[in-house]
């Protein structure tokens, strides 16, 4: 098996501008979700964007479900 390159992972993907905002505004939901007490530190749980777009962080648009649950949906 071949050993990852994470360098040019983060040059060809994560560090492209879109991508940095699309993070930083799922960061973002996070935050609002634990303010709001929907969401905790370390609960196991992920925050789900309704409508699969990371930059809608309107109050209607997200959810808090399980990990396993968030990340096998198929959009």
């Amino acid at each position: 098996m071949k050993k990852r390159n994470y360098k040019r992972e983060y040059s060809n993907y994560h560090g492209k501008q879109k991508q940095i905002l699309n993070r930083s505004s799922r960061n973002k939901a996070r935050r609002k979700m634990i303010s709001a007490g929907r969401a905790r530190k370390g609960d196991g749980k992920d925050v789900n964007h309704r409508d699969s777009n990371p930059r809608n962080n309107s109050k209607g648009n997200l959810s808090i479900m399980s990990k396993a649950r968030n990340r096998s949906r198929r959009y």
